[in-house]
């Protein structure tokens, strides 16, 4: 329902905005705005998208969550494709989305209403506060469903027929 009130509203509120701002300023000073706009954010999202790839790329390399590069990369691409469509509202929800200090409460906020157990990278899985599978159904997976499962290596040994008899030593007695 959500959906439907935003695809009704926006484009009524672009329209109202494109005909008060047209009759103030005048057709061609408001196509050029928004032709510049379009411009500007272009460049922003395209400065912004590169140093969060860059952070992307850092998270994996240092095996930390890698969260908040993947949430601020999609909150990027959200503000370019709201910066490309034409409209001062959209243009200025997607201005709004290029402040990081503006993408730091969103994400804050979601942190609030999102909750996953953990998140896996390699072959280990560490606790998260946001992101991540904790059920994969992946049957190469080393998690298993409980959270339980500990990786390790063994050997086996051969049992000497004389070795039967006395303790294993891994039991008092």
């Amino acid at each position: 329902m959500l959906l439907l009130v935003l695809f009704i509203a926006v484009p009524i509120i672009e329209i109202a905005l494109f005909i008060q701002i047209g009759g103030l300023i005048g057709l061609w000073m408001t196509l050029l705005i928004v032709i510049i706009t379009a411009i500007i954010g272009t460049t922003l999202v395209r400065q912004q998208g590169a140093a969060t790839l860059l952070q992307l790329r850092g998270s994996f390399s240092n095996l930390s969550d890698p969260t908040e590069p993947l949430a601020n990369g999609a909150m990027i691409l959200f503000s370019g494709a709201l910066l490309l469509t034409p409209g001062f509202f959209t243009d200025a929800i997607g201005f709004a989305l290029l402040i990081p200090s503006v993408r730091a409460v969103i994400l804050a906020e979601l942190r609030k209403r999102v909750k996953v157990q953990s998140f896996k990278m390699g072959g280990s899985v560490r606790g998260s506060g946001f992101a991540g599978n904790p059920h994969s159904n992946d049957s190469a997976d080393n998690a298993s469903r409980d959270g339980q499962t500990i990786d390790g290596k063994f050997e086996e040994i051969e049992i000497k027929e004389d070795d039967t008899q006395g303790h294993s030593g891994w039991t008092r007695h």
